[in-house]
Order: C-alpha cells, then sequence, then structure tokens
C-alpha cells in the first residue's frame, strides 16, 4: 500500500520544500523513486519467502532483545506518523470551522470500525480506493502551470552547501523511507498469504507504488513551487500553518475550490497513513511477543493486536490537541525518520542478506547496488540530521 507513503508528513515535506527552494528538491524526488523500490524489494523478498512478519524475523534470527530494539524505532516513528496525520485533519477542519471532536472523532470511528469488522482484503480495497484521492496534487501542480524550463534549469542548481537545505533533504528521505513502512509492507505480505512465487507480482507492484508515490510527492512540490515559491513568499520562512499549504492551490483554483481539493487530498492521505502505521504498530506487536496478530482473526481471537491497533489510533486522536506548529512537527517527524535509517536499514539488509537460503538472498550484483544505495542514502540522511541537531 505505497500510496500510505503520501503521508500528511510527507506532503508538508514536499510542500515545504518547493515553498522555501523552487524546484531544486524535485530531482530528489525522482532519484528515491529505485530507492524507494530497492528498500521495499527486500521486504517483498523476506516475507515472500519466509511468511514471517518483520519483526519476528528479527526474533528468530537475532534473539528477542534486537526485536524489540528495532520494534522501538518503529514505536516511535509510528507514534510521530500518527500524530501528524491526526494534525492534517485537524488542520482542515480548522479552515472549514469543523469542531476538534468532529475532525478527530470521526475519523478514529470509522478506522475502528473498518479494521474490527473487516478482513484484510476489505481494508486494503478502502484504503485504495480512498487513497487515489490524493491524485488531485497532480492535478493541483497542473493547475499550477509550472514552468518547464526553470524546472529542467533546477537540476543544476543544488545549494549543498546551505544548511537548511541539508536539513530538507534529510526530511524528504524521511519522508520517504520510514521504518513503518518495512513493518507494514512484510507484514502485508504474510496476512494475505503471499508466497515465494507471488514474488514477482509483488515487485512489479511495488514498483507501481514507487512511481506513483513519488509522482504525488513531486506534484505538491511543484505546485508549492510555483505559487507560493515563485511568488518569493517561501523564502524566508517556508510554511507554517495548513492555511499556507492551502493558499498555494488557490491563485490556480480559486479560494473555495483550491482548499476543498487539497482538504480532499489530506484527508485522503492521512486516511490511508494512519490505517498503516497503525496497523503497522499492531502487527509489530504481535512479532514481538508471539501474540496472535491478523486481520483474518476476529478481536477475540487477537485481543492484543486489535488493542495495540485501538491503542494507537485513540492515542493518536488525543494527543493532537497540543500540538501547535503543525508544519514544524511535520519537518521535525521526517528528520528524526532520517535518523532511524541506519537501524531500520541494517537490519533489513542483513535479513536479506543472511536470513533467507541461496536463491532467494540478495546476492551477486544485486548485493552491492543495495549496499550502495543504502550508504549512500544514510550518509546523505545523517547529515541533513547533523545540521538539524546544529552539530554542523
Amino acid at each position: 500500500m505505497m500510496l500510505a507513503d503520501t503521508d500528511v508528513g510527507s506532503l508538508i515535506t514536499a510542500a515545504q520544500s518547493g515553498a522555501r527552494w523552487g524546484y531544486s528538491l524535485l530531482l530528489l524526488q525522482i532519484l528515491l523513486v529505485p530507492i524507494l523500490y530497492v528498500v521495499q524489494e527486500l521486504t517483498v523478498r523476506l516475507g515472500t519467502a519466509t511468511g514471517r512478519g518483520h519483526g519476528a524475523l528479527i526474533r528468530e534470527r537475532y534473539g528477542p532483545a534486537w526485536a524489540w530494539i528495532s520494534y522501538g524505532g518503529l514505536v516511535v516513528a509510528g507514534i510521530g506518523a500518527i500524530v501528524t496525520e491526526f494534525s492534517g485533519i485537524a488542520g482542515i477542519g480548522d479552515l472549514f470551522g469543523v469542531p476538534r471532536l468532529v475532525s478527530l472523532g470521526l475519523p478514529a470511528c470509522l478506522l475502528l470500525g473498518l479494521v474490527f469488522t473487516g478482513s484484510y482484503r476489505r481494508v486494503e480495497v478502502v484504503a485504495i480506493v480512498v487513497g487515489l484521492f490524493e491524485l488531485v496534487f497532480v492535478g493541483l501542480a497542473v493547475a499550477a502551470r509550472p514552468n518547464l524550463p526553470e524546472i529542467v534549469a533546477s537540476f543544476g542548481h543544488m545549494p549543498l552547501g546551505d544548511g537548511q537545505f541539508r536539513v530538507l533533504i534529510a526530511a524528504n528521505i524521511g519522508a520517504v523511507i520510514m521504518p513503518w513502512m518495512i513493518f507494514y509492507q512484510q507484514s502485508a505480505i504474510v496476512d494475505k498469504g503471499l508466497g515465494w512465487e507471488h514474488a514477482r507480482r509483488s515487485r512489479l507492484d511495488t514498483l507501481v507504488g514507487a512511481v506513483v508515490s513519488q509522482c504525488v510527492m513531486g506534484a505538491i512540490l511543484v505546485a508549492a513551487a510555483a505559487t507560493i515559491g515563485k511568488a518569493g513568499q517561501g523564502s524566508a520562512k517556508g510554511l507554517e500553518t495548513v492555511g499556507d499549504l492551502a493558499g498555494a492551490f488557490t491563485p490556480a483554483l480559486g479560494p473555495w475550490l483550491g482548499q476543498v481539493v487539497f482538504g480532499v487530498g489530506i484527508i485522503a492521505a492521512a486516511f490511508v497513513a494512519l490505517n498503516v502505521v497503525a496497523l503497522a504498530l499492531a502487527w509489530g506487536f504481535g512479532d514481538v511477543t508471539g501474540r496472535p496478530h491478523s486481520l483474518e482473526q476476529s478481536p477475540r481471537e487477537a485481543p492484543a493486536f486489535y488493542g495495540a491497533f485501538a491503542l494507537a489510533v485513540a492515542a493518536g486522536a488525543v494527543a493532537v490537541q497540543l500540538v501547535p506548529d503543525l508544519v514544524a512537527l511535520n519537518i521535525a517527524v521526517e528528520v528524526m525518520n532520517a535518523l532511524l535509517l541506519p537501524l531500520a536499514l541494517g537490519l533489513l539488509i542483513l535479513l536479506a542478506t543472511r536470513a533467507l537460503p541461496e536463491g532467494q538472498r540478495v546476492a551477486g550484483v544485486y548485493k552491492g547496488v543495495v549496499y550502495a544505495v543504502s550508504g549512500i542514502t544514510i550518509a546523505f540522511a545523517m547529515v541533513g540530521v547533523l545540521d538539524g541537531v546544529g552539530l554542523l
């Protein structure tokens, strides 16, 4: 479910990138397509070859301590993501004068009802249908009438010497490669009952998902760059509120329609990501504890799984009341994701290169590609993280 990769935090990070730096970070969004595919292909390989979730495989291979450490990183990233999703929904509600009790309570109840009463297939279909509304951002990018020569010229203008630019590089990497996506995709493959014979089709799905998700990320960056960024309004401080974000699209579509279309896209992104992140946390908890954890089981059969899911959703809805600055929070969460990359990718690569039998494990030239891609990605992410905390 790669559409969840374009969650509220990711979209706001992309919009902030366009608002502050024009089209300069668009090339990064393109370069992240193969990187995202490589990372998620490893989860496809592990899930179809072993029939085990990510946390369960770590526990079996490296013991419970490493499983809990990995799950701890998932919890940190997952909680941050859930809060940002609810913050996005609440921000859209505030924009249209909807009380927080309604804007937060309604999606939480709908999500709990969907998961507690449905199979994996039903949950997936609903998520895909809702997630397709995120494609409105592609239309918004076209409506913003970006300047193609300026976009091409931006590929040769990457102010890597600027610390704030490097922070946004880290944030964009963290917005695309998230620890919870690794847990989710591997567990989803297991819950669907996919085996090694389904690996090729799953890889194709992953490739299509990577391209679509980065098209959405690139689209919102382009839309923000062509409006706020072009006007020079984002150069000094960037975006600060959901209203600023919605304002990026009003020149092209008008104040009312621009806000409505933007709101639909953000709510769709938030709902899909809430579902995925909360499921990743619940599946991960079942993996490391060995308790039943499947959407094909009822709440009575897997109480810990459904309890963890409900706790994650409820805690996020309550916590968002304490968040004053949506944009700053989202950027911080994505930078935190970047900080967690060495742990998440390190364990993923170890499993993919050592925990599988010959013929299924990563080897040869592809192994070199995986190491090179992961190493370069982590290096750029860490530089941005160090900039963010003032150590560079």
